[in-house]
């Protein structure tokens, strides 16, 4: 019987993966049989967590290695595909984790600044990484690219509303990818976290009362754990997924 979450063979590149919802996709990918780059800005936290990740892994499972990678600059996202090339020879996934929230309150008191650092490193950089892969993903016939999104993409906000802003364009993205390259075997899909235990959201679960009010809609009544993001990504990346294209896969607890 075929194991459909092999991922055996496979490269996948992870931003933002030296914690959080990163981080798990990148160890669980690995845990399936996919050779992992671990990345984030500091390349000492990518080599730690590639180690660690390494040490945990069975035998027969893939292999970690970090290359370190601001998101919001070309050069190092050109750097971060090429050198991945260089040592493994190609890139199947690509997964956009990476991401910023530097402001919380009303549209009319955020900076020039503040948004544009938003839509620079939650939007321009996916669309960058995504040019600098699909084409070899193109003369391979395949390929999977995922971005993870947010609740905050469906819904409106009045305190995090340019974060929303951001992560409705990613989910755009991914149905244009979806449109235009599907016919390569190319596939994208978003994720879209609902409240996850991440020090990204600690505002929001750190104190006991902020959690239930934060998990007060949600039919499950509590907070997510990376891990369940994790096992998502890799049904998405992994043949168990292949039929799904263009799609956002809200994981919210019920909310």
């Amino acid at each position: 019987m075929k194991n459909l979450f092999d991922l055996s063979g496979k490269v996948a590149v992870v931003t933002g993966s030296s914690k959080g919802i990163g981080k798990s996709i990148a160890s669980q990918m690995a845990l399936h049989g996919s050779n992992v780059v671990v990345s984030s800005r500091n390349q000492k936290s990518c080599d730690s967590v590639a180690s660690e990740i390494n040490q945990s892994l069975p035998e027969g499972s893939g292999t970690a290695f970090g290359i370190a990678c601001h998101i919001g600059k070309k050069d190092d996202l050109e750097h971060l595909v090429t050198s991945t090339k260089e040592k493994l020879g190609k890139i199947d996934i690509l997964v956009c984790n990476a991401a910023v929230n530097p402001f919380y309150g009303s549209m009319l008191e955020i900076s020039d600044k503040a948004y544009e650092k938003v839509l620079d490193s939650n939007v321009k950089s996916n669309h960058w990484l995504s040019q600098l892969v699909i084409p070899d993903m193109i003369k391979q016939g395949d390929g999977v690219i995922l971005i993870v999104s947010s609740v905050g993409g469906l819904q409106g906000s009045s305190t995090l509303g340019t974060y929303g802003v951001s992560k409705a364009a990613d989910i755009a993205i991914v149905r244009n990818i979806s449109a235009e390259f599907g016919s390569y075997n190319i596939r994208a899909n978003a994720i879209a976290p609902g409240l996850i235990r991440t020090d990204f959201a600690k505002a929001l679960w750190e104190n006991p009362e902020t959690l239930k009010n934060s998990t007060h809609n949600a039919h499950l009544k509590r907070i997510g754990e990376p891990d369940e993001i994790g096992g998502a990504a890799v049904f998405l990346a992994s043949e168990a997924g292949k039929f799904v294209s263009g799609q956002t896969l809200v994981i919210d607890g019920g909310s």
